[in-house]
């Protein structure tokens, strides 16, 4: 499939955990968590990818995403935000992701969505070509088609990242 240039990754309950505790933007939430295995996964796959955030959040524009994802030392390892107040569309629509991909510069075939919606993240991405990666921590089902497969933990995204890109 060749090289994977982009990484994209939903926000809440993928890179960090969404608290129903909590309402407002995330970087003035007194606690602020990473998913698990995110920091590791994400250290060993930035080193010659952009790994941007495509996210659906309300109550955050992009200066305060970058100020939550500071709090788990995330905006190191991020290159780019992506965000309904930026985009002006939400996922699954096609324009979200066709507004990202042209911002970068990218085809479909260069980029990867993650994300624990099957609908929104999954489907959304799949539509415009984009290969995509379920996260499913809820459950053992396994979703696998063409353009997309299924990880159970962050952890396991490197290994599936070179999956996809030695296929044929």
């Amino acid at each position: 499939m060749g090289k994977v240039k982009c990484v994209l990754f939903d926000w809440g309950n993928t890179l960090m955990r969404e608290m129903e505790s909590y309402e407002g933007p995330m970087h003035k939430w007194p606690v602020v968590e990473a998913m698990p295995g995110a920091l590791e996964s994400i250290t060993r796959i930035s080193a010659d990818r952009i790994l941007a955030l495509a996210t659906n959040a309300m109550d955050s524009g992009e200066e305060e995403i970058w100020k939550a994802l500071a709090r788990v030392e995330f905006d190191t390892l991020i290159n780019k935000v992506y965000c309904f107040r930026k985009v002006g569309m939400l996922k699954p629509s096609r324009g979200f992701f066709d507004f990202i991909l042209g911002d970068l510069k990218l085809t479909a075939k260069d980029a990867m969505m993650v994300g624990d919606s099957f609908p929104n993240d999954v489907m959304g991405a799949v539509r415009c070509g984009i290969y995509s990666i379920w996260l499913n921590r809820e459950s053992s089902e396994r979703r696998v088609g063409k353009l997309y497969d299924t990880i159970y933990s962050l952890r396991d995204l490197p290994e599936a990242i070179v999956r996809y890109e030695g296929a044929d």
